[in-house]
């Protein structure tokens, strides 16, 4: 196709009378409609690039898989409520164990990076490293049974039949969080008296008659239903850091009832037990010590409810209140103790809760 002497001429024109060209007129003499089409499309290509086109696409299969879900979800809720509820609580848990796992490698990086000791860390992040490190070693197992074809569909049949003993936290309802927990402080609670008893038989062996009777003496006030105060506690305490109560020097037995506070296995030869007793207790101090950086009084109401229960007190029937008071109390008792004093701490998780919140004797 040749060009028209009109658009020729005219472009030759306009370079004859202002010395230049034009904007949208070529050298090739090409139209000025032409030229300002293909600028608006070079516009274009460099606006619009590949990686903004895979981006918008990605957003519409987002967008559309989320409308999806939410369209099932609501077919289960109304079809199938009571598989609706066990389906909501698994997709929630896996949402909150994401974000646990974020967080905690947000801590881990935060301390590799400003070089921070485990135990200068704020109070919530070593509490959130302490708990999902927990749920993963309970995990792990079943992650193992679920490696072998089609054993994901045993997995989880076993999940659904046994909540408690196969699943972790964050697949738990909130009534099944209530009712495990203290199914749980039930067993720990069948052995607060043997540690007592323990306790008693031991001291027969004390050479000091003053720290002697300062033993029975505290014995007999817990099994006489009185709360003990700290300086009961403190007034024997170097009987927990060397014999015959010493966290190396005490009987295997009171070691074996003592799991049972921290939810360990007692089926452990003894030197192990001891070794595992010591870290779990030398870690709930450093948690206290945390507790006093941060302040008790920053604690909400879940969160002072969670630390009494660690500690072997069950939160259930008391209010915020008694848990705050409770829990004052036990910061005055452990913030004092040396790092071989694990073994009073240990047993003060029966002490200084089995009574509680019954009134100490004057």
């Amino acid at each position: 196709m040749a060009l028209s002497c009109r658009g020729v001429c005219s472009g030759a024109s306009l370079i004859l009378l202002y010395g230049k060209r034009p904007v949208g007129v070529k050298a090739s003499l090409c139209s000025p409609r032409l030229a300002s089409t293909k600028s608006s499309s070079l516009w274009f290509v460099r606006h619009y690039s590949p990686s903004q086109a895979r981006h918008g696409i990605g957003r519409s299969v987002v967008s559309g898989l989320k409308w999806a879900n939410e369209k099932y979800e609501r077919f289960l809720q109304r079809r199938f409520p009571r598989f609706y509820v066990i389906y909501h609580t698994f997709m929630r848990g896996f949402r909150l164990l994401f974000q646990d796992g974020k967080e905690v490698r947000r801590i881990v990086a935060r301390m590799l990076s400003e070089r921070i000791e485990h135990q200068n860390l704020p109070y919530r992040d070593m509490e959130k490293i302490r708990l999902v490190r927990r749920d993963l070693i309970k995990a792990i197992p079943l992650v193992i049974l679920s490696i072998p074809p089609f054993a994901n569909y045993v997995v989880f049949i076993l999940m659904y039949l046994y909540p408690r003993q196969l699943l972790i936290r964050h697949f738990w309802t909130p009534q099944q969080l209530v009712e495990f927990q203290g199914v749980y402080h039930a067993q720990r609670a069948q052995h607060h008296w043997a540690i007592v008893k323990g306790m008693e038989s031991t001291s027969t062996s004390v050479q000091d008659s003053r720290l002697k009777s300062r033993l029975t003496e505290l014995c007999s006030k817990v099994r006489s239903g009185v709360h003990p105060v700290v300086s009961d506690v403190h007034a024997v305490r170097t009987l927990f850091s060397g014999p015959p109560l010493g966290i190396k020097r005490m009987y295997a037995d009171q070691m074996r009832h003592l799991c049972a506070l921290l939810f360990l296995t007692p089926r452990l030869p003894g030197f192990w037990i001891g070794r595992r007793l010591n870290s779990h207790a030398f870690e709930l101090m450093q948690l206290d010590r945390a507790i006093v950086r941060l302040g008790l009084h920053q604690l909400n109401d879940a969160e002072l409810r969670e630390a009494c229960y660690v500690r072997g007190l069950n939160p259930d029937s008391l209010s915020p209140g008694q848990c705050r008071e409770w829990l004052t109390q036990w910061i005055q008792f452990s913030t004092h103790l040396k790092e071989s004093e694990t073994s009073l701490y240990l047993h003060c998780m029966v002490l200084l809760t089995v009574n509680f919140p019954k009134h100490p004797s004057h």
